[in-house]
């Protein structure tokens, strides 16, 4: 990334090629669109090449590069928000959950109870358990403490395990 901040533009396909597939997982595991999350993750590459005077060299690329994305899709969220009704939304989901409850019963009732999750419950599973980010690169992204970041997983994990539960017994 220095070289990118320092002019030599090339070096951009570089982290492209190394990180664009872990951004996409990032963006679907959020969305559950895979369209979306495409355009999410052309939309952080284009906001890296603007705002590449900002990149911190004694900071993470990663974690920078988080932030970015963490934006970038919270921009999304506020300009889509008027185009779904509630019932549209829960329509949605619904149709979504019984696609994939029809595949395997256990995995839809894990995604269902992430979907059902507050968005920074879910943005910080996200990150630690399906990005792999390690703590202090989360606080850094969300501008808190390790120590917060901590807590919010505990919470994030315990707040999944109940609704998980509480899917898996209107199953039974």
């Amino acid at each position: 990334m220095r070289q990118v901040k320092d002019g030599d533009l090339r070096k951009l396909a570089v982290l492209f090629e190394r990180h664009h597939r872990a951004l996409f997982h990032f963006f679907l595991r959020c969305t559950s669109d895979r369209a979306l999350s495409e355009d999410l993750v052309q939309e952080v590459y284009f906001r890296i090449l603007r705002y590449r005077h900002t990149f911190n060299p004694q900071h993470a690329f990663t974690a920078w590069m988080y932030q970015i994305a963490r934006n970038a899709q919270m921009d999304q969220l506020q300009k889509r928000r008027p185009e779904v009704t509630p019932d549209e939304e829960m329509a949605s989901a619904s149709s979504r959950v019984d696609d994939v409850l029809s595949r395997d019963q256990e995995v839809a009732l894990l995604r269902r109870a992430m979907e059902l999750l507050p968005e920074d419950k879910r943005e910080v599973l996200v990150l630690s358990r399906y990005q792999e980010l390690k703590y202090e690169e989360i606080a850094q992204i969300l501008g808190i403490e390790v120590g917060a970041v901590k807590v919010r997983v505990f919470r994030a994990v315990r707040a999944l395990g109940d609704l998980y539960t509480e899917l898996a017994g209107a199953k039974a």
